[in-house]
């Protein structure tokens, strides 16, 4: 392990070369690799997460990239899950990367997050959202989620231990769905580094972490709540 890499983080007391060894053990499995998906991966593998999955059946499109970083317009019409691949490789060689092209559902969801530690939403459907939540709950892994639209978002962590609440609990019935998909490119941004560091939060047993609360911000006012689940 590169020590150097990773000297301003382990500077930390409540990281420290302990939780360092921790993330380098740490197996995260990101479903859905886009605007939310790109500001968790990229901070994950910097952070040094020792195997990380990449979820992502879609490819670069143009109106991806005013939000998802990850992703040149060189890589137009590619797999988003193999070339997101390639960039985690590329910011950091330690990092295991698995890039899965295809779609997160019933029928393979638990061969899948059964080999990961923590599972962290980066997807944008509400019935993606219920397979990961029904998987993690039968499971026992944490379920780290955002979601974004507009000038807002949220974020919160489910099943973090068996009495957890789930993304059921949040929505038993799905939510209208948004009457717009427009959105600034920061929104995710913002909301997927939340996302990024309570997966590093949950990693390391520093805290507290979102579990059993929902964050809530809106950059167009810069207000932001956090609310008991």
């Amino acid at each position: 392990m590169d020590s150097e890499r990773y000297s301003r983080q382990t500077g930390l007391p409540e990281i420290g070369p302990q939780g360092q060894a921790k993330i380098s053990r740490a197996r995260v499995l990101i479903v859905g690799v886009g605007g939310l998906g790109s500001p968790i991966s990229l901070y994950l593998a910097g952070a040094g997460v020792g195997h990380i999955g990449l979820v992502d059946d879609d490819v670069v499109s143009p109106s991806n990239l005013h939000r998802q970083v990850l992703y040149t317009t060189a890589e137009t019409g590619q797999s988003k899950a193999a070339q997101a691949a390639r960039r985690l490789t590329a910011l950091n060689p330690e990092v295991e990367v698995t890039a899965l092209a295809v779609r997160l559902t019933k029928e393979n969801a638990e061969e899948i997050v059964s080999n990961y530690d923590i599972v962290v939403d980066g997807c944008d459907n509400y019935a993606t959202r219920y397979v990961i939540d029904d998987v993690c709950r039968r499971l026992g892994k944490p379920y780290v989620y955002g979601a974004v639209c507009g000038f807002e978002g949220q974020a919160s962590v489910f099943h973090a231990t068996p009495s957890s609440p789930g993304y059921r609990n949040l929505y038993p019935t799905p939510p209208p769905p948004p009457a717009s998909k427009a959105l600034v490119g920061m929104t995710p941004g913002v909301v997927g580094s939340i996302l990024a560091h309570e997966t590093l939060k949950l990693i390391c047993g520093y805290g507290p972490t979102l579990d059993g609360r929902l964050w809530t911000i809106n950059l167009l006012t810069m207000e932001s709540f956090t609310l008991a689940l």
